[in-house]
């Protein structure tokens, strides 16, 4: 499909693409920063805290979870598992089945970093300027976008 960029239609998608990639970068410089504060790359600080709020995953269920391939996430997985920070346990209910789980070191870290979540309190500054109606309306919206965004598939 070959786009007209005089239509206006073209014009608001590059636009709501262009702020959704901006505010992307950002939060994203931010999660690396604090990261890097906790001696861990962002990839394994967000494996700490998915493990923190999903305690008991599968490999397959972080990777699906923070949108990575189980080779990178096995990676990541195994260096958290040297450093002590996770483990690695058999499945009561499958035994075919590796459950990973937080450390006491792993959870204290995880917990730590999301007291001290620079992400988090930037978004946290940003809304408080903002009316309470037009934050559930962008949180609306922008599910309402993700979900036809994966309706058109890919």
């Amino acid at each position: 499909m070959d786009l007209n960029y005089d239509d206006p239609k073209v014009k608001q998608a590059m636009e709501i693409y262009q702020l959704l990639t901006a505010i992307g970068k950002f939060t994203a410089k931010l999660a690396k920063k604090n990261a890097e504060n906790f001696g861990l790359s962002l990839q394994q600080l967000s494996i700490l805290n998915t493990l923190l709020a999903f305690p008991e995953s599968t490999q397959q269920e972080l990777a699906e979870r923070l949108v990575l391939s189980k080779s990178t996430i096995s990676v990541g997985i195994d260096k958290l598992v040297n450093m002590g920070l996770i483990e690695r346990k058999l499945s009561t209910e499958d035994r075919r089945e590796v459950k990973l789980q937080l450390t006491l070191k792993g959870e204290e870290l995880a917990k730590k970093s999301s007291k001290n979540a620079i992400p988090y309190q930037a978004m946290i500054y940003a809304i408080e300027k903002m009316p309470e109606e037009d934050i559930q309306s962008l949180l609306r919206i922008q599910q309402e976008l993700l979900n036809h965004l994966n309706e058109y598939g890919y």
